[in-house]
């Protein structure tokens, strides 16, 4: 993060101590770069566009309407609607140890016009056609793909000597829409309590996974069938919609419960099995691929420390 930011410190003139901003603009969007250098609480902010607020270092506590006050942590952003206050505590900052958060602001009519693309790409019949960033903030955790395309736009919004530096702002700006958006979906969609989505195909095949999951015969034609689709467009907006495929999706969810049974005296071969999965080495390298840690280190990491 601290090269990231290279660019940013060599021009940037500080004014402040708390909240020193610091403005990059671009055709439809402004990058607003904040240091905060001494502890304060209630500090107040406010923007005319939608932001994404992403944390880069340090901690705040954040409170949003709608949401229950929460620590805001490096790596976790939050969507927030256009002049929405945000009301924020910085319990942490110090001189020689700042708090910096970036404010992606971005033009209403920008989002609207991807999401209106989103949409066509993925609505079935009557489905899954109406997803927008709207008037309700939210927090993201563990989002891999928006860090990556926040850390780009950082480089490219600094980088003065990028001739081309509107344009590609302008095709990552529209990738992180739509990772937003279908990490909007897959929220919504698994949210099976809620009767909104009880006629949504792919919140049905979300369902059919949660219930067949340590099964062995899930396919594509089967989750087609459940979505009364053939399996070569099923598969094609199951992903335009959540960003992910089918057999990805289903190897996650198995290896978040495969995590469960390592609490349990089972060996790696019986969890592999009862987790779904038909091979141990296709479990190992799944496990391995998502916990960046073979199956056997990771339970036996469990067993000594008693952590998740």
């Amino acid at each position: 993060m601290k090269d990231l930011l290279t660019n940013h410190k060599s021009n940037r003139k500080l004014t402040s101590l708390v909240e020193n901003r610091t403005i990059y603009n671009s055709e439809f969007a402004e990058l607003n770069i904040f240091e905060t250098h001494q502890a304060a609480e209630k500090v107040v902010l406010q923007f005319d566009m939608p932001i994404i607020a992403s944390m880069l270092t340090g901690k705040k506590v954040m409170h949003l309407k709608g949401l229950p006050s929460f620590d805001f942590l490096p790596g976790e952003s939050v969507v927030v609607p256009a002049a929405e206050k945000l009301i924020i505590d910085f319990p942490i900052a110090e001189l020689t140890d700042p708090t910096q958060c970036l404010a992606l602001a971005i033009d209403s009519q920008k989002i609207n016009e991807i999401a209106h693309n989103f949409n066509q790409n993925v609505a079935i019949e009557s489905d899954n056609n109406k997803w927008n960033l709207d008037s309700i903030s939210a927090h993201l955790t563990n989002q891999e793909e928006v860090n990556y395309l926040i850390n780009r736009l950082i480089h490219t919004f600094t980088n003065k000597t990028n001739k081309s530096k509107d344009t590609i702002i302008d095709l990552m700006i529209q990738e992180l829409i739509v990772r937003l958006l279908q990490t909007k979906a897959k929220q919504s969609l698994l949210n099976f309590e809620s009767n909104l989505f009880s006629d949504n195909r792919i919140a049905t095949v979300l369902k059919y996974i949660k219930t067949h999951l340590t099964e062995k015969n899930i396919s594509i034609d089967s989750l087609a069938d459940v979505a009364c689709m053939s399996s070569s467009h099923f598969h094609k907006q199951f992903k335009n919609t959540l960003g992910i495929s089918p057999i990805d999706y289903i190897n996650s969810e198995r290896i978040k419960f495969s995590k469960q049974l390592m609490l349990t005296n089972d060996r790696i071969n019986d969890i592999a099995y009862k987790s779904g999965f038909n091979s141990v080495s296709y479990f190992n390298r799944q496990f391995k691929k998502h916990e960046l840690i073979a199956p056997s280190h990771y339970k036996k990491a469990i067993n000594q420390q008693g952590i998740d």
